[in-house]
């Protein structure tokens, strides 16, 4: 993992079109600035299925809402260099 603090989590669920192409985005920018990746399926949980059955994907950064239905690369990677420390060696 990487040493920053950034923290994105994409809420999604399986055969999600739309969730394929926003992580496809996500793990784009991630090449360029690396940070926490983690998928959570709404499916394994009733209260997230409640909440964002009808929404997603929906992308937090940091635990703020920053994306739904559509991640723009550019407006992603944006928001993520704001936050990005490089690791000093």
């Amino acid at each position: 993992m990487p040493d920053n603090s950034i923290h994105v989590e994409i809420y999604s669920r399986p055969g999600c079109h739309l969730c394929d192409e926003a992580k496809e985005v996500i793990n784009r920018v991630r090449l360029r600035f690396p940070f926490a990746f983690r998928v959570i399926n709404i499916e394994t949980d009733p209260d997230l299925e409640k909440t964002y059955r009808e929404q997603i994907p929906v992308v937090f950064i940091n635990g703020n809402k920053a994306f739904k239905y559509h991640v723009d690369e550019r407006e992603l990677e944006k928001k993520v260099k704001k936050l990005w420390k490089p690791s000093i060696s």
